[in-house]
């Protein structure tokens, strides 16, 4: 499907040059003078580098339609990941590289996200937030500020290092963002 170059958002793929790419991210430039144009940087979805590309907003891309199925995580072995189709019930398996350090956030019976392009899989989603179990907090510098901005570093159960607030203890369950692997709140149960 065609579509004009300023209408692109991060997570786009598209087909440029025979390679698929992903729209990683994008800005578009108006100069004082001539037209506007979109700088576009995005990444191979086969060999993972990085091109930038630049366009006139008015050329046309060719946009790929992703199709997106959930599946359910059930184990790992060596360097691949098995999961099952929720609604075919087939197992399917996926290199490990194509998640890269989020291979500790998976758990049993997790609920993930494939996408695929012509049966290919793209890429592998995780849900938004994420609870995880702090193993080990710094203990809190006395005459420390309880400020929004005073963070100390601790350790999940999972052997994520984290940076978490003050008032977090060894124990305490927190919820994280799968995508930047960042604290958001202390988990409420």
């Amino acid at each position: 499907m065609k579509i004009n170059a300023n209408l692109l958002k991060v997570g786009n793929v598209l087909k440029h040059e025979e390679k698929l790419l992903q729209v990683l991210n994008t800005s578009i430039i108006k100069p004082g003078k001539g037209g506007a144009y979109i700088q576009v940087e995005m990444r191979d979805l086969k060999s993972g580098s990085k091109i930038n590309e630049r366009w006139r907003t008015s050329d046309t891309i060719e946009k790929v339609a992703i199709d997106e199925i959930t599946v359910t995580y059930l184990f790992s072995d060596n360097n691949l990941i098995t999961v099952m189709n929720n609604e075919s019930f087939d197992q399917l398996t996926i290199d490990k590289s194509l998640i890269g350090k989020k291979n500790e956030l998976l758990e049993d019976g997790m609920k993930l996200n494939l996408e695929l392009v012509d049966n290919e899989i793209i890429s592998l989603k995780f849900p938004k937030n994420i609870k995880v179990e702090i193993k080990s907090a710094d203990a809190v510098v006395k005459g420390q500020t309880a400020s929004s901005s005073s963070f100390k570093n601790a350790l999940t159960t999972k052997n994520i290092k984290i940076l978490v607030p003050q008032h977090i203890k060894d124990g305490d369950k927190i919820i994280i963002n799968s995508d930047n692997l960042e604290y958001v709140e202390k988990a409420k149960d």
